[in-house]
C-alpha cells in the first residue's frame, strides 16, 4: 500500500467503517431501495440465514486458527486466515444485506416472553458487538496491510488484533444463536 495509507490507518478505519455501517443501517432503515438490486428468487432468499451461519461457523474456525498460527510463530498462515475471516464477514454481510434489502428484518417466531426477555437482549448485544468490532477489525487488517511484518512489532497490531478476534468471536457466535432463535428453536 501507499506511504499515504501507510500514515492514514487511523482516516482509513473511520472511513471504511463510516461506509459499512451506513450501509448496514441504510439496509435496515429502508434507505437503499430494492430496486437497486435485482430480486433473487425466494429460494434463493431463503436460504441466505442458512448459509450465513455456515459461513458465520467457518469465520469462528478460521479466527480461531488464525489466533493459533500466530501465538506458533506462523506469520503466514496467520495472515491467510485472518484474509479467509475477513473475506467470509464480507460474504456474511453481502448475504445479509441482500436479504435485508429484498425482504426486511425477520420476524421472531416464537413466544412474547422469550422475545422481550431473551431474544431481544440477545440481538441487542449481538448488534452492538458487530458494530463495535466493524472499527477494530479495520484498524488491525490496514496496520498490517500497509507495513512488513517486521515493522507491527511497533504497532498496537497485535493488542488490537486480539481484542478484534474477540469480538468477533462473540459476535459470530450470537449471530449462530440468533439463527437458531428465529429459525430452528421457534
Amino acid at each position: 500500500m501507499s506511504e499515504w495509507a501507510r500514515e492514514n490507518v487511523p482516516l482509513l478505519t473511520a472511513l471504511l467503517s463510516a461506509v459499512a455501517l451506513a450501509l448496514v443501517f441504510g439496509a435496515a432503515g429502508g434507505a437503499i431501495p430494492s430496486g437497486l438490486l435485482p430480486r433473487a428468487s425466494d429460494g434463493v432468499l431463503a436460504a441466505i440465514p442458512h448459509a450465513n451461519a455456515a459461513i458465520s461457523a467457518t469465520a469462528i474456525a478460521t479466527i480461531l486458527l488464525g489466533w493459533r498460527a500466530i501465538a506458533r510463530g506462523d506469520v503466514a498462515r496467520h495472515e491467510a486466515l485472518m484474509l479467509m475471516s475477513f473475506g467470509l464477514f464480507a460474504a456474511f454481510l453481502a448475504g445479509y444485506l441482500y436479504r435485508l434489502i429484498h425482504v426486511g428484518t425477520a420476524t421472531f417466531p416464537g413466544p412474547e416472553f422469550v422475545y422481550t426477555y431473551l431474544y431481544l437482549p440477545f440481538l441487542a448485544v449481538h448488534i452492538l458487538l458487530a458494530i463495535c468490532c466493524i472499527p477494530v477489525v479495520f484498524y488491525a487488517l490496514l496496520l498490517a496491510a500497509t507495513r512488513p511484518y517486521e515493522d507491527l512489532y511497533h504497532t498496537r497490531h497485535a493488542r488490537v488484533g486480539r481484542v478484534g478476534a474477540v469480538l468477533w468471536l462473540i459476535s459470530f457466535s450470537m449471530g449462530i444463536g440468533v439463527y437458531l432463535l428465529l429459525y430452528h428453536l421457534y
